[in-house]
């Protein structure tokens, strides 16, 4: 069984926005962080934003913040994140997963890597 499963990817000009949303199996995920991170062709997977169990408290990397926002539906166990302003270098693959702070970042807790959505930003 997939625990996350991540939609809404796809291909958006410039500028554009895109919802991302990732569905939970369980309802122990209203519990902690949860986290989106992203992967570009070529690179290393980076984080992308987070928000606490409540949703009091977001995170964001500073590449996407004041264009990315990240909410919880806790009733409905889904995460999801907003993506304005898209640019090109927002071209990547999307993963939800459960975060755990790290020094000054954060890092998966030990979800395994879903699927992903992809998300293409043309110029």
């Amino acid at each position: 069984q997939v625990d996350l499963v991540e939609s809404g990817g796809g291909l958006v000009q410039a500028g554009g926005s895109l919802r991302l949303s990732c569905a939970a199996s369980r309802r122990t995920y209203t519990l902690v962080n949860m986290g989106w991170f992203r992967r570009a062709p070529e690179k290393e997977r980076e984080f992308v934003a987070a928000i606490s169990p409540n949703g009091a408290n977001t995170y964001y990397a500073d590449s996407v913040k004041g264009r990315f926002t990240i909410s919880r539906d806790n009733a409905k166990v889904t995460v999801s994140l907003q993506m304005n302003s898209l640019k090109p270098e927002d071209t990547a693959v999307y993963y939800c997963v459960v975060v755990i702070r790290d020094n000054f970042s954060w890092r998966n807790a030990g979800t395994n890597w879903g699927q992903g959505t992809q998300v293409t930003v043309s110029s």
